[in-house]
């Protein structure tokens, strides 16, 4: 199958870089294409812009979102690697979505899930977390990042095949052992998940 990874942290020595390099690992051992579509040093542009608005005319989108669709199109089942940041997506791949997903092609009628153009794609989110599962959980900040992503988004396109695992407790202080199982769980993830 083709796998496209959508991959956003700007520094190549981050933590999730290691997790990304493990999952290209596990989806080649699979068998599978893979292609990254590495935001940071693309230099996607995340900010809308006025001509991202065509898609409410039903007229064509910018040139290099017509690119990002491509690259969509081409894969059967996609992978998202991402740090939580302030509870949330990163700024570069939230303005991917807002970007990429538009109106007339990733979603069409919310209220109608077969609508959208993109709904038979598999989706594996992979991401990471400062804080501990207890802590989000007491906080409501797992409900709030599954409505805002499961629902608010993967939903609103058609999407029912999604898993999504958060590596928590990541920062400078996390012990190499801690980092090397997540590795191997994020490599195991990948060549299981389609």
């Amino acid at each position: 199958m083709n796998v496209l990874i959508v991959y956003s942290h700007p520094i190549d020595t981050s933590f999730n870089h290691a997790i990304l390099e493990s999952v290209k690992d596990g989806l080649a051992q699979a068998g599978h294409e893979v292609k990254v579509a590495d935001l940071h040093s693309e230099n996607f542009q995340s900010a809308m812009t006025r001509e991202d608005f065509a898609q409410f005319k039903n007229q064509p989108m910018p040139p290099e979102i017509e690119a990002e669709k491509e690259r969509v199109e081409w894969s059967d089942a996609m992978v998202f690697i991402f740090p939580i940041w302030w509870w949330s997506l990163p700024g570069m791949l939230k303005g991917w979505i807002d970007r990429v997903m538009h109106y007339g092609w990733a979603w069409v009628d919310p209220a109608d899930p077969e609508s959208g153009h993109l709904r038979n794609r598999k989706i594996l989110v992979l991401a990471t977390a400062g804080d501990s599962a207890d802590g989000f959980a007491k906080r409501g900040y797992d409900t709030a990042f599954h409505t805002q992503l499961n629902v608010g988004t993967w939903s609103y396109c058609g999407f029912k095949n999604v898993t999504t695992h958060i590596f928590h407790k990541v920062h400078h202080e996390t012990p190499q052992a801690v980092r090397e199982g997540y590795l191997i769980e994020a490599k195991k993830l990948a060549a299981g998940f389609i």
